[in-house]
């Protein structure tokens, strides 16, 4: 695929987060998708699979997160097969607390699949409103 439809592809799932909608994203996912959180916490770390993506990153995220979980893109940038993405969160935690988080998600794709993403966040908020990942 070329950058302007890997760009496409993208657009359409963030337009479905930002409604709460993830099953876009899911469906969009290779079965080797890995998913990388940069930094140095407890939540840095890679998850090799599709189904450890969902199993326990987004089953972290469901535990601790009131849904709908909403996070809304406002800048893409595409190069041949990656796909730069500048998001923020719009979120609030089971005990009330804000989780309204800045992301950079850089996404490599192939075969109209996301094959990888490196996530970049404040890790502190994360810890701050999140606490750490049981998994």
């Amino acid at each position: 695929m070329s950058a302007a439809e890997n760009k496409k592809l993208v657009q359409q799932i963030f337009d479905q987060l930002a409604k709460g909608n993830a099953r876009p994203f899911v469906d969009s996912m290779a079965d080797d998708f890995k998913w990388t959180i940069a930094g140095s916490t407890q939540w840095s770390r890679t998850y090799e699979g599709k189904r450890a993506v969902i199993k326990e990153l987004f089953g972290e995220l469901q535990a601790r997160l009131t849904p709908p979980i909403i996070t809304a893109a406002h800048n893409f940038i595409a190069d041949e097969d990656c796909v730069a993405v500048e998001a923020r969160g719009s979120n609030t935690t089971k005990d009330g607390r804000s989780y309204n988080n800045h992301y950079c998600f850089v996404f490599r794709l192939a075969g109209g699949k996301l094959r990888q993403v490196t996530e970049y966040m404040d890790t502190h908020l994360a810890i701050t409103a999140l606490g750490n990942p049981t998994s």
